[in-house]
């Protein structure tokens, strides 16, 4: 299972490290966790995470185009959701995997 991943050229080595890098920044994961498992909107996501929504939205910008979070028009609003089950996996994967570490920490 771990194999391809040993074998990436370097040019994915560096796309992955970029989009990594994208989704280590708080507002921005803070923003990835919201749209996991339903469509939000950039005034949904400014109101609830407390942000401006110029600010969301030049952060919806750039999960856009890493390829993060995608996004449907209807009408005037965009609504944002993650971009397919390989980031929703990951992101719960490595949720969980922190969860773990807190209650272990507890134990």
């Amino acid at each position: 299972m771990y194999g391809p991943m040993v074998d990436l050229d370097p040019d994915k080595v560096t796309e992955l490290a970029e989009m990594l890098s994208i989704m280590g920044e708080p507002n921005r994961l803070r923003i990835i966790l919201a749209c996991l498992e339903t469509e939000r909107a950039v005034g949904a996501l400014a109101v609830d995470l407390e942000l401006s929504p110029s600010l969301v939205s030049h952060h919806l910008r750039l999960l856009r185009a890493a390829r993060i979070l995608k996004g449907r028009r209807a009408g005037k609003n965009v609504f944002y959701t993650a971009a397919d089950d390989h980031v929703r996996s990951m992101v719960t994967d490595m949720t969980d995997h922190v969860m773990e570490a807190s209650q272990s920490d507890h134990a």
